[in-house]
Protein backbone atom coordinates (compact mmCIF):
# COMPACT_ATOMS: atom_id res chain seq x y z
CA UNK A 1 0.00 0.00 0.00
CA UNK A 2 1.47 3.43 -0.96
CA UNK A 3 2.27 5.08 2.26
CA UNK A 4 0.82 8.76 3.27
CA UNK A 5 3.76 11.07 4.71
CA UNK A 6 4.35 14.39 6.62
CA UNK A 7 7.48 16.66 6.11
CA UNK A 8 8.12 19.38 8.41
CA UNK A 9 11.00 21.56 7.20
CA UNK A 10 9.93 20.45 3.23
CA UNK A 11 11.86 23.21 1.22
CA UNK A 12 14.85 22.36 2.99
CA UNK A 13 17.71 20.54 1.19
CA UNK A 14 17.33 17.10 2.64
CA UNK A 15 13.03 18.05 3.13
CA UNK A 16 12.74 18.76 -0.74
CA UNK A 17 15.24 15.38 -1.32
CA UNK A 18 12.77 13.41 0.87
CA UNK A 19 9.96 14.68 -0.82
CA UNK A 20 11.76 13.53 -4.67
CA UNK A 21 12.34 9.89 -3.15
CA UNK A 22 8.95 9.12 -2.10
CA UNK A 23 7.51 10.30 -5.45
CA UNK A 24 10.24 7.98 -7.06
CA UNK A 25 8.71 5.40 -5.11
CA UNK A 26 4.76 5.69 -5.98
CA UNK A 27 3.38 7.66 -2.70
CA UNK A 28 0.05 7.96 -2.11
CA UNK A 29 0.12 11.31 -0.46
CA UNK A 30 3.03 13.77 1.33
CA UNK A 31 1.99 16.51 3.72
CA UNK A 32 4.60 18.97 2.71
CA UNK A 33 5.09 21.33 5.97
CA UNK A 34 6.47 25.25 5.16
CA UNK A 35 6.22 28.24 7.10
CA UNK A 36 3.58 30.67 6.02
CA UNK A 37 4.76 32.85 3.11
CA UNK A 38 8.28 30.87 2.41
CA UNK A 39 9.87 32.09 -0.27
CA UNK A 40 11.36 28.86 -1.13
CA UNK A 41 7.65 26.82 -1.92
CA UNK A 42 9.28 27.13 -6.26
CA UNK A 43 11.09 24.11 -4.39
CA UNK A 44 8.72 21.37 -3.95
CA UNK A 45 7.73 19.87 -7.30
CA UNK A 46 4.66 19.60 -9.25
CA UNK A 47 2.58 17.15 -8.38
CA UNK A 48 -0.78 16.47 -7.53
CA UNK A 49 0.15 13.78 -4.49
CA UNK A 50 2.03 16.90 -2.74
CA UNK A 51 -0.57 19.14 -0.82
CA UNK A 52 1.23 22.41 1.23
CA UNK A 53 0.56 22.71 4.63
CA UNK A 54 1.42 26.31 6.15
CA UNK A 55 3.01 26.31 10.41
CA UNK A 56 5.14 27.49 12.03
CA UNK A 57 7.55 25.73 13.57
CA UNK A 58 5.90 26.47 17.10
CA UNK A 59 2.37 26.03 15.86
CA UNK A 60 3.35 22.03 15.51
CA UNK A 61 1.29 21.18 18.05
CA UNK A 62 -2.23 22.44 15.94
CA UNK A 63 -0.82 20.55 12.42
CA UNK A 64 -3.74 17.73 13.61
CA UNK A 65 -6.27 21.03 12.51
CA UNK A 66 -4.78 21.43 9.80
CA UNK A 67 -4.58 17.40 8.42
CA UNK A 68 -7.83 15.86 8.31
CA UNK A 69 -6.38 12.82 6.92
CA UNK A 70 -4.88 9.49 8.17
CA UNK A 71 -0.66 9.35 7.83
CA UNK A 72 1.76 6.82 7.94
CA UNK A 73 5.36 8.21 8.52
CA UNK A 74 6.40 11.55 9.81
CA UNK A 75 9.64 13.30 8.86
CA UNK A 76 10.57 15.47 11.02
CA UNK A 77 13.36 17.86 9.61
CA UNK A 78 12.75 21.61 10.52
CA UNK A 79 14.55 23.63 13.07
CA UNK A 80 14.73 26.68 14.09
CA UNK A 81 18.17 28.30 14.34
CA UNK A 82 20.44 26.36 12.01
CA UNK A 83 21.97 29.09 10.47
CA UNK A 84 24.85 31.82 11.76
CA UNK A 85 22.89 32.09 15.42
CA UNK A 86 23.29 28.24 16.24
CA UNK A 87 26.10 28.25 18.31
CA UNK A 88 24.53 31.21 20.32
CA UNK A 89 21.17 31.18 20.64
CA UNK A 90 20.71 29.33 24.31
CA UNK A 91 16.86 29.89 24.69
CA UNK A 92 16.25 29.75 21.15
CA UNK A 93 17.61 25.98 20.48
CA UNK A 94 15.78 25.18 23.69
CA UNK A 95 12.64 25.69 21.93
CA UNK A 96 13.39 23.54 19.93
CA UNK A 97 12.77 20.07 22.21
CA UNK A 98 8.94 21.55 22.72
CA UNK A 99 8.37 21.68 19.03
CA UNK A 100 9.92 17.94 18.11
CA UNK A 101 7.60 16.71 21.33
CA UNK A 102 4.76 18.87 19.69
CA UNK A 103 5.31 17.07 16.25
CA UNK A 104 5.94 13.54 17.68
CA UNK A 105 2.61 14.03 19.41
CA UNK A 106 0.99 15.11 16.22
CA UNK A 107 2.36 12.09 14.58
CA UNK A 108 0.58 9.63 17.40
CA UNK A 109 -2.72 11.92 16.73
CA UNK A 110 -2.53 11.55 13.08
CA UNK A 111 -2.15 7.69 12.74
CA UNK A 112 1.73 7.77 11.91
CA UNK A 113 3.34 4.44 13.24
CA UNK A 114 6.92 5.80 12.41
CA UNK A 115 8.24 9.17 13.06
CA UNK A 116 11.76 9.95 11.63
CA UNK A 117 13.76 13.02 13.30
CA UNK A 118 17.07 14.61 12.11
CA UNK A 119 19.35 14.46 14.58
CA UNK A 120 23.26 15.81 14.06
CA UNK A 121 26.58 14.99 14.50
CA UNK A 122 27.17 17.69 16.49
CA UNK A 123 25.34 16.27 19.22
CA UNK A 124 28.88 14.28 19.54
CA UNK A 125 30.90 17.49 20.06
CA UNK A 126 34.61 17.37 19.22
CA UNK A 127 35.44 13.94 19.01
CA UNK A 128 38.77 12.96 17.43
CA UNK A 129 38.21 9.11 17.08
CA UNK A 130 38.28 7.42 12.96
CA UNK A 131 35.01 6.79 13.27
CA UNK A 132 31.46 8.02 14.93
CA UNK A 133 28.88 5.71 15.62
CA UNK A 134 25.44 5.21 17.68
CA UNK A 135 27.70 4.14 20.40
CA UNK A 136 30.43 6.81 20.79
CA UNK A 137 30.22 9.59 23.62
CA UNK A 138 27.91 11.81 23.16
CA UNK A 139 29.41 15.45 24.75
CA UNK A 140 27.73 18.07 22.60
CA UNK A 141 29.19 21.86 22.86
CA UNK A 142 27.26 24.27 21.08
CA UNK A 143 23.79 25.26 22.15
CA UNK A 144 22.27 23.62 18.66
CA UNK A 145 23.97 20.59 19.08
CA UNK A 146 22.80 20.04 22.97
CA UNK A 147 19.41 20.53 21.75
CA UNK A 148 19.81 17.96 18.69
CA UNK A 149 21.06 15.63 21.88
CA UNK A 150 17.97 16.69 23.97
CA UNK A 151 14.93 16.10 21.73
CA UNK A 152 16.31 13.59 20.40
CA UNK A 153 16.87 11.23 23.13
CA UNK A 154 13.29 12.79 24.58
CA UNK A 155 11.19 12.08 21.97
CA UNK A 156 12.84 8.16 21.82
CA UNK A 157 11.53 8.47 25.52
CA UNK A 158 8.29 9.56 24.55
CA UNK A 159 7.86 7.46 21.85
CA UNK A 160 8.10 4.19 23.79
CA UNK A 161 5.63 5.80 26.13
CA UNK A 162 2.89 6.26 23.54
CA UNK A 163 3.97 3.34 21.59
CA UNK A 164 5.24 4.68 18.49
CA UNK A 165 8.46 3.91 16.18
CA UNK A 166 10.87 6.75 16.71
CA UNK A 167 14.02 7.37 14.47
CA UNK A 168 16.91 10.01 15.33
CA UNK A 169 19.11 10.25 12.29
CA UNK A 170 22.51 12.03 13.23
CA UNK A 171 23.39 13.39 9.98
CA UNK A 172 26.81 14.26 9.28
CA UNK A 173 28.22 16.45 6.00
CA UNK A 174 25.12 16.85 3.61
CA UNK A 175 25.73 18.79 0.44
CA UNK A 176 23.47 19.36 -2.75
CA UNK A 177 20.50 21.03 -4.08
CA UNK A 178 19.17 23.54 -1.79
CA UNK A 179 22.14 23.95 0.18
CA UNK A 180 23.33 26.83 2.56
CA UNK A 181 25.21 29.66 0.24
CA UNK A 182 27.28 29.73 3.67
CA UNK A 183 28.46 26.06 3.76
CA UNK A 184 32.16 25.24 2.51
CA UNK A 185 31.09 23.60 -0.93
CA UNK A 186 28.06 26.17 -1.40
CA UNK A 187 30.77 29.20 -0.66
CA UNK A 188 33.24 27.39 -2.63
CA UNK A 189 31.36 26.67 -6.20
CA UNK A 190 29.83 30.10 -6.07
CA UNK A 191 33.12 31.70 -5.39
CA UNK A 192 35.55 28.94 -8.20
CA UNK A 193 32.66 30.03 -11.20
CA UNK A 194 32.96 33.46 -10.52
CA UNK A 195 36.72 33.30 -10.08
CA UNK A 196 37.15 34.90 -7.13
CA UNK A 197 40.05 34.04 -5.11
CA UNK A 198 39.32 32.12 -2.03
CA UNK A 199 40.91 31.34 1.16
CA UNK A 200 41.18 28.00 3.32
CA UNK A 201 42.52 26.70 6.44
CA UNK A 202 45.60 24.35 5.61
CA UNK A 203 42.56 21.88 5.49
CA UNK A 204 44.17 18.77 7.17
CA UNK A 205 41.01 17.48 8.86
CA UNK A 206 39.71 14.27 7.81
CA UNK A 207 36.45 14.73 6.86
CA UNK A 208 33.23 13.27 4.87
CA UNK A 209 30.33 14.50 2.51
CA UNK A 210 27.41 12.90 1.39
CA UNK A 211 25.05 14.05 -1.23
CA UNK A 212 21.33 14.99 -0.44
CA UNK A 213 19.98 12.60 -2.68
CA UNK A 214 21.60 9.71 -1.02
CA UNK A 215 20.46 10.77 2.43
CA UNK A 216 17.45 11.47 1.49
CA UNK A 217 16.90 7.45 0.17
CA UNK A 218 18.33 6.68 3.53
CA UNK A 219 15.71 8.40 5.23
CA UNK A 220 13.15 6.11 2.66
CA UNK A 221 14.34 3.13 3.68
CA UNK A 222 13.96 3.78 7.77
CA UNK A 223 10.37 4.76 6.93
CA UNK A 224 10.06 1.97 4.97
CA UNK A 225 11.71 -0.68 6.20
CA UNK A 226 13.18 0.26 10.17
CA UNK A 227 11.25 -1.15 13.12
CA UNK A 228 11.85 -0.18 17.08
CA UNK A 229 13.06 2.99 18.28
CA UNK A 230 16.79 3.42 17.18
CA UNK A 231 19.82 6.06 16.70
CA UNK A 232 20.96 6.33 13.30
CA UNK A 233 24.43 8.06 11.88
CA UNK A 234 24.14 9.18 8.54
CA UNK A 235 26.99 9.88 6.24
CA UNK A 236 29.18 8.73 3.46
CA UNK A 237 31.50 6.64 5.17
CA UNK A 238 34.38 7.45 2.92
CA UNK A 239 36.54 9.89 4.62
CA UNK A 240 39.16 12.01 2.89
CA UNK A 241 41.43 15.14 3.93
CA UNK A 242 39.32 18.24 3.90
CA UNK A 243 41.58 19.53 1.14
CA UNK A 244 41.29 16.75 -1.62
CA UNK A 245 37.59 17.74 -1.54
CA UNK A 246 38.74 21.05 -2.07
CA UNK A 247 40.76 20.32 -4.80
CA UNK A 248 37.93 17.89 -6.52
CA UNK A 249 35.79 21.04 -6.55
CA UNK A 250 38.06 23.41 -8.44
CA UNK A 251 38.69 20.52 -10.85
CA UNK A 252 34.91 20.27 -11.93
CA UNK A 253 34.30 23.70 -11.47
CA UNK A 254 37.08 25.88 -12.05
CA UNK A 255 40.48 23.98 -13.27
CA UNK A 256 42.31 27.60 -12.87
CA UNK A 257 40.74 28.86 -9.52
CA UNK A 258 43.07 30.15 -6.90
CA UNK A 259 42.82 28.31 -3.81
CA UNK A 260 44.43 29.92 -1.26
CA UNK A 261 44.25 26.70 1.22
CA UNK A 262 46.82 27.57 4.58
CA UNK A 263 45.19 31.46 4.31
CA UNK A 264 43.76 30.34 7.07
CA UNK A 265 45.18 29.48 10.62
CA UNK A 266 43.35 27.03 12.53
CA UNK A 267 41.14 28.17 15.67
CA UNK A 268 42.19 25.38 17.66
CA UNK A 269 38.15 24.08 17.91
CA UNK A 270 37.95 22.58 15.07
CA UNK A 271 36.98 18.91 14.48
CA UNK A 272 39.76 17.13 12.92
CA UNK A 273 37.60 13.80 12.43
CA UNK A 274 34.63 13.58 11.10
CA UNK A 275 33.14 10.76 9.75
CA UNK A 276 30.44 8.12 10.34
CA UNK A 277 30.01 4.43 11.01
CA UNK A 278 27.09 3.61 9.18
CA UNK A 279 26.97 -0.27 9.75
CA UNK A 280 23.47 -0.07 11.66
CA UNK A 281 21.92 2.01 9.20
CA UNK A 282 23.50 -0.34 6.28
CA UNK A 283 22.60 -3.84 8.48
CA UNK A 284 18.90 -2.63 9.04
CA UNK A 285 18.03 -1.08 6.05
CA UNK A 286 20.77 -2.28 3.15
CA UNK A 287 21.41 1.38 2.52
CA UNK A 288 25.09 2.61 1.07
CA UNK A 289 26.02 5.81 -0.74
CA UNK A 290 25.66 5.37 -4.20
CA UNK A 291 26.67 8.66 -5.55
CA UNK A 292 30.31 9.53 -5.08
CA UNK A 293 31.49 13.13 -4.33
CA UNK A 294 32.63 14.25 -7.96
CA UNK A 295 29.05 13.05 -9.12
CA UNK A 296 27.62 15.37 -6.57
CA UNK A 297 29.23 17.96 -7.51
CA UNK A 298 28.51 17.88 -11.30
CA UNK A 299 24.92 17.51 -10.41
CA UNK A 300 25.27 20.73 -7.87
CA UNK A 301 27.10 22.69 -10.57
CA UNK A 302 24.22 22.15 -13.38
CA UNK A 303 21.35 22.82 -10.69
Amino acid sequence: MNKTIIVTGATSMIGTAIIREYLRNDVKRIYAVVRPDSQNISRLPHDERITIVESEVSGYGKLTDLINDKCDVFFHIAWDGTGATREKSTVGQANNIIYTLNALAAAKTLGCVKFVGAGSQAEYGRLDVPEISEESPTKPVIPYGIAKFAAGQLALAEARKIDISCFWVRIFSVFGLYDKNTSMISNAVQKMKAGERMSFTPALQRWEYLHCDDAARAFYLIGEKSVGQKVYCLGSGQPRQLKEFIYAIRDIVNPYAELGIGDIPYKGTEVMNLCADITLLNHDTGWKPEIDFDEGIKRLVLG
